[in-house]
């Protein structure tokens, strides 16, 4: 583990790219993420995914937790950041050291957004992150409050209590509560762009056009790269998981 004190300080000493993106829900960032990562496959590209909250090792805990209604901010943020760990652990860190490009769906900020949004320490979360790799590329895909919500009001059955911030007890309606919930996380995602200059996307803009601005972020970053012959099989790993 690195000596870093806070998040930021560990640079990606890896051959590998690590490529992310972040935004609220609603932002498409995902659909970009695999467009992304088709391209690159067609250009030759060994490429390998990574998703938030995709841990195993968490993954029974917090559905009991969330059933019962039981995670408090903290231990919601500490669950986060033991899959986080887990998979840099497992997926990431060897990816990289392998050669690859990692496409990561969210990423540190996902938790310095949510997190804080939930009233935990701003600090205290940087420094609990601190043995994270920066990121090759980070890319937030900014778009409009009321269009991200009509995009996931009208795309899904039901919320969940935990996903809507019922447990902040932000509002009674479940719906409300969401918007409340997601105005917050905007807000704090506002102030990590500018403090570790992540890459804006107008995530209103036709899908094929943000397509295209993404790859023109990526493609200095794709200069020189050699993959070594091991990250076929860290695909096909990933793949078969799948």
């Amino acid at each position: 583990m690195s000596g870093a004190k806070t998040y930021g300080e560990r640079p990606n000493p890896y051959p590998g790219k690590l490529v992310i993106v972040e935004g609220i829900d609603g932002s498409g960032k995902s659909t970009q993420l695999g467009l992304l990562a088709q391209w690159l496959r067609g250009e030759g590209h060994l490429v390998t995914f990574s998703e938030w909250n995709s841990s195993p090792i968490v993954k029974a805990t917090t559905s009991r937790g969330k059933k019962r209604q039981l995670l408090t901010p903290l231990t919601f943020s500490l669950i986060h950041a033991t899959d986080f760990s887990d998979r840099v652990e497992r997926d990431i860190v060897p990816a990289l050291k392998a050669g690859a490009i990692v496409l990561a769906d969210r990423y540190v900020y996902t938790a310095f957004a949510r997190d804080v949004a939930r009233g935990v320490d701003r600090q205290w979360l940087r420094s609990l992150y601190r043995f994270a790799v920066k990121p090759t590329l980070a890319v937030y895909y900014r778009v409009p409050l009321e269009v991200a919500l009509y995009r996931i009001l009208s795309g899904r059955p039901k919320l969940k209590w935990y996903e809507s911030g019922m447990d902040l007890k932000l509002h009674t309606d479940l719906i409300e509560s969401y918007k409340r919930f997601q105005e917050r996380i905007q807000q704090e995602y506002e102030g990590l762009v500018p403090e570790y200059g992540l890459s804006s996307m107008d995530a209103t803009l036709p899908v094929e056009v943000q397509q295209r601005q993404l790859r023109e972020l990526i493609r200095p970053h794709l200069e020189g790269i050699t993959p070594a012959p091991q990250v076929q099989a860290l695909e096909a790993e990933a793949e078969r998981r799948a």
